[in-house]
């Protein structure tokens, strides 16, 4: 493993960069889908640039809040009807940003920095009182400048005011505007209203990702483990390619890369966290639900708009992959504009319930989100743009994202990281079952009915 690297970093004092023109004092509720329970987060992310001393001394001067005026807001709990209903209070007095320089080159860091960054802490200073979720500017950004001349850009993001495709866009704002630009390509929407409830709300829409499991029977499983473990897992073509194998013909060429490596790590994980036979585990898709639309969004809406359809199954179930390929296949499907109108109506008739955090693994694919095309500075693409670590929600839910990646060892450099959270001992049986699939220990065979489950490998 290789050893944590060791600098300094010096910071200037917080500040607040207001927008470039005056902005109204008003108060603008939030949509029925960015007022979810499981929004009320802080998202943080990390990018991280090569050389390019040009944009370097003009991301500080050039950002881009003269557009995004939203960003220069506050979040308050709403006093009206229905309550702890979410507005944003347009106070215009910016977002945080700090300006930093660390005393060490990019090349120093790691061959291909990835998640988990045990110096994150260092590149994105936690201002005291910025944290909350209610009364606390929206946006924290981080610029901290390498020796090299690389920088290194960490931004917080409040997940109730956008989506990832929203804070992309932000990202996207900040890139054209560094460039010189004296505005952004896409202008923000705001237009919240549009996915908000009916009047009356009505729930036509099944959504298992917002029904309670069971309790599970383990102490141990009821009261999860404090001490967690992250760790980054690559799958190159190759990979991918091997995991392919294990589907029948008929499901290889009409199963996306998502819904197979969903179904596999699942399944891994199932194993890996020891639940009893008949207990149900659950794998929650976040699903980009714009293309359901019709009328389309307008371009520049950056609220949530994703989904999260839930596939659940017993956790003893012997299956081969293709059950959870297709369970994952149907929870995909169930998204349309009437199901995202239906989660919009249940926010209101159920009072905002939490996401199913027992037996739950969250899963997003970011792999075109924070791409070259949104984060290029003109010197290509970043070296590693994502998350800083897999994401555990206070209630102990558990969350991956599928990032891009290029981990430059031999001819599989271009592929998809997963960040994943366990229990140390979870994450060696997690590990093992992905050696397993990977070696070609399972394989599909149509002679046999049911391929042999590796529990028992797993328990040994």
């Amino acid at each position: 493993m290789a050893s944590t690297p060791v600098f300094n970093v010096r910071r200037q004092e917080p500040v607040l960069i207001a927008p470039a023109k005056p902005t109204p004092h008003e108060f603008e509720p939030l949509s029925d889908i960015d007022d979810q329970e499981s929004l009320r987060c802080q998202v943080p992310t990390i990018h991280i640039y090569r050389n390019h001393p040009f944009v370097r001394g003009r991301i500080s001067s050039n950002m881009p809040l003269q557009r995004h005026s939203s960003s220069t807001t506050r979040l308050q709990a709403g006093l009206q009807r229905p309550a702890r209903k979410l507005v944003v209070e347009c106070t215009g007095e910016g977002i945080l940003f700090i300006e930093a320089e660390a005393d060490i080159a990019l090349d120093q860091l790691r061959d291909a920095p990835q998640p988990p960054f045990p110096y994150f802490d260092e590149l994105l200073y936690d201002v005291p009182g910025s944290g909350h979720i209610l009364n606390s500017p929206l946006l924290l950004i981080q610029l901290t400048n390498l020796t090299c001349g690389g920088f290194i850009i960490c931004l917080r993001f409040n997940h109730a005011i956008c989506d990832t495709n929203g804070a992309a866009q932000f990202m996207c704002a900040v890139v054209e505007m560094g460039l010189g630009a004296s505005a952004p390509s896409i202008l923000p929407v705001w237009n919240r209203e549009l996915l908000n409830a009916r009047n009356p709300p009505r729930v036509t829409c099944h959504h298992p990702e917002f029904e309670d499991l069971p309790q599970p029977t383990r102490v141990d499983a009821v009261h999860p483990p404090k001490q967690l473990l992250h760790r980054s897992f690559f799958f190159g073509a190759g990979h991918i390619s091997s995991l392919r194998k294990l589907l029948p013909p008929h499901l290889r060429s009409t199963t996306t890369t998502f819904e197979l490596l969903t179904a596999c790590l699942w399944r891994c994980r199932t194993i890996a966290i020891r639940s009893d036979p008949e207990e149900e585990v659950k794998v929650i898709l976040v699903v980009n639900a714009r293309s359901k639309f019709s009328p389309p969004l307008p371009s520049g809406y950056y609220g949530s708009v994703t989904a999260s359809p839930a596939a659940v199954s017993p956790a003893g179930k012997r299956s081969p992959v293709e059950y959870a390929v297709e369970l994952v296949k149907e929870a995909k499907a169930r998204v349309t504009q009437e199901y995202m109108q239906s989660v919009a109506d249940l926010m209101v008739v159920k009072g905002r319930p939490a996401k199913t955090a027992v037996r739950s693994w969250v899963v997003s694919d970011l792999r075109r989100v924070g791409s070259k095309d949104v984060a290029d500075f003109g010197s290509g693409e970043p070296v590693y743009s994502g998350l800083g670590k897999a994401f555990v929600w206070e209630n102990a839910m558990a969350g991956s994202a599928y990032l891009p990646f290029r981990n430059g060892k031999g001819k599989d450099q271009e592929g998809i990281l997963v960040p994943v959270c366990l229990s140390a001992e979870e994450m060696e049986r997690f590990s093992t079952e992905i050696e397993i699939m990977m070696n070609g220990k399972e394989e599909y065979k149509e002679e046999e009915v049911v391929v042999e489950c590796p529990v028992t490998v797993a328990m040994s």
